[in-house]
């Protein structure tokens, strides 16, 4: 089959080209057995070309290589159009070696890509980094940080290191500590919140007096510096739940500044006042403790210096 020939079997109805087809990958398998399997009427080499013609994404991330290893949960996209590769420079870069790479992840920028943004994410940039030194080389999601909160964040490089981190994160996690800016002055220079939180039908996050079926979540504070307006405060918490922080302070009239998803608090910055600036862990096999530093935004040391 030549180049036409494929051309006009893509476009004959059995790949609509109108639209971006979206696939959950259940099973660990390679890229072409699951494109083969999804598309049952298409040739294996019109299959082929879908990756040639650089159609193909996982996870937000453009692919060529067919035998790519896919993981359960990966999402494999089919685009109507080329999804361009990028060369990435002056990628944030914390930590890197064979097991894992480490970026401070800007605010505004997604994780992962989402039901509106594939292509524009914190995985795509390193994907694409990793892939500029051998095409055969991807990257795997350990955790994930909001998009509007800037700081460290770890991906895998292989399989194996992934399963491993992410089965045992929230017994190997030793620290997570936070930045944040938040409206008003605390009442106690340091002190711990315990709640338990649920989610509504909006994807929302509350504090809940159900102890049954909410989840416990704790965050510790210290006040770092106040002004007549907002304080900076370093937080550490001790579980890890969705938007865990922005909830608990603005359950307590301290907004977190520029979280417009919790609130109308305002925004001085011109972004979410939310840094994940150290993350350490325990290697579960090796044993060894990792610790990773992201600095504080410019942004939040000039407030509090004006």
């Amino acid at each position: 089959m030549n180049k036409n020939d494929r051309k006009k079997e893509f476009h004959t109805g059995k790949v609509n080209p109108n639209s971006i087809k979206e696939f959950k990958v259940h099973e660990d398998c390679e890229l072409l057995d699951f494109l083969l399997s999804k598309y049952p009427k298409l040739s294996r080499n019109a299959v082929k070309s879908l990756l040639s013609n650089h159609q193909v994404s996982v996870d937000g991330a453009p692919v060529s290589q067919y035998n790519l290893h896919l993981t359960k949960e990966d999402t494999v996209i089919v685009s109507k159009t080329r999804i361009t590769k990028k060369v990435r420079a002056n990628l944030p870069i914390i930590f890197e070696n064979d097991e894992f790479i480490v970026i401070n992840k800007p605010s505004g920028l997604l994780s992962i890509a989402s039901d509106r943004e594939k292509g524009r994410t914190a995985y795509r940039m390193v994907n694409d980094y990793v892939q500029q030194k051998d095409k055969h080389n991807r990257i795997y999601v350990v955790h994930r940080l909001d998009e509007d909160t800037s700081g460290v964040l770890v991906f895998a490089k292989n399989p194996k290191t992934k399963d491993v981190l992410q089965k045992n994160w929230n017994d190997i996690v030793i620290k997570r500590g936070y930045y944040a800016i938040v409206e008003g002055q605390l009442e106690k220079q340091e002190d711990t919140f315990i709640d338990y939180l649920k989610e509504n039908s909006l994807n929302l996050m509350y504090v809940t007096n159900d102890r049954k079926t909410g989840k416990r979540c704790v965050t510790h504070y210290k006040v770092m510096n106040s002004n007549k307006y907002y304080s900076l405060l370093d937080v550490e918490i001790d579980s890890g739940r969705k938007n865990q922080i922005r909830v608990q302070l603005g359950h307590r009239n301290h907004h977190v500044i520029g979280d417009d998803k919790y609130g109308e608090p305002s925004n001085p910055i011109k972004r979410l006042g939310l840094h994940a600036y150290v993350l350490s862990f325990t290697h579960p096999i090796s044993k060894k403790l990792y610790e990773f530093k992201a600095p504080m935004p410019k942004e939040f040391e000039t407030l509090f210096h004006r």
